[in-house]
């Protein structure tokens, strides 16, 4: 199982963090316009999908496959947006992402003084927690 890397969005679309771990392939463009085209395919997509569902859409969107990755989706209650692309093998990691929420941006975003909310994420000790949560849960994904 490969996690390739994680963006972080506020509720109006900010670029608040992003990290690759495992991504071999460079995009060929800035980080700024990689995260604008990341944030434009996330907001068509939900817009598509809340159109689209046979079904009631309260759950929205949660995960796309491609046969190369897979995105996955989590929005909390406040609008922050979480993006973790993986490889194929990872099934939906929608408890993963909430405790991810929950356990790292609250407690080492939210919680710090030192963070502005609405600005991108400099925190080293978020970064570092980040870091370590992920390497321990990317067993339990597969």
């Amino acid at each position: 199982m490969t996690i390739y890397n994680i963006y972080i969005f506020d509720r109006m679309g900010t670029l608040l963090f992003h990290t690759n771990w495992n991504r071999l392939k460079q995009s060929g463009m800035s980080s700024e316009e990689e995260a604008k085209l990341m944030y434009g395919m996330l907001f068509s997509i939900k817009s598509f999908v809340s159109k689209i569902s046979p079904l009631d859409p309260k759950r929205g969107f949660l995960c796309y496959k491609t046969n190369k990755y897979a995105l996955h989706y989590y929005e909390s209650l406040t609008g922050v947006k979480f993006i973790l692309n993986t490889d194929i093998s990872v099934k939906n990691v929608r408890d993963l992402l909430h405790q991810l929420y929950k356990e790292i941006y609250v407690e080492y975003v939210v919680k710090n003084t030192e963070c502005t909310m609405g600005q991108p994420i400099e925190s080293e000790l978020f970064k570092l927690k980040l870091d370590l949560f992920i390497k321990q849960n990317m067993k339990s994904l597969q």
